[in-house]
């Protein structure tokens, strides 16, 4: 399962880096006060994510179940995140300056795959024996 959970988070966060590109592209740093995509809230959620990665990675090598769980309790905050700037891309935020350019594609993939790892996370950390 650990790596099928791996290849779930690699298209997530592909496909994240490709948003995150057309972002930056598309002058989300310059507009971040007239965006709906706050800059806080854009670095904030791949930075959690990645966070979570190294934890979980850290849990599965040494077999803790806590590092585990904070891998999961800090992906469900990016997933949070996540979810804050899906629903404002969805409202106004795909219309706006910084945001026009998303493809759906790249979007629904990039939320498929997130969702997908965070269930395997979850089951990850569920399923983890401390020896």
């Amino acid at each position: 399962m650990g790596l099928v959970t791996a290849a779930a988070w690699t298209i997530a966060a592909l496909a994240g880096v490709y948003l995150l590109s057309l972002w930056l592209a598309g002058g989300g740093l310059r507009r971040a006060k007239v965006t709906r995509f706050p800059a806080a809230l854009v670095f904030a959620h791949p930075a959690l994510a990645v966070s979570s990665l190294v934890c979980w990675a850290a849990g599965l090598a040494t077999g803790s179940r806590a590092l585990a769980w904070a891998a999961f309790a800090g992906l469900a905050a990016a997933a949070l995140l996540g979810f804050a700037m899906s629903t404002r891309w969805l409202g106004t935020g795909r219309h706006g300056t910084a945001g026009h350019a998303f493809p759906a594609l790249a979007v629904t993939l990039h939320g498929l795959a997130g969702v997908t790892a965070f269930t395997l996370v979850f089951l990850t950390a569920s399923a983890l024996r401390v020896f």
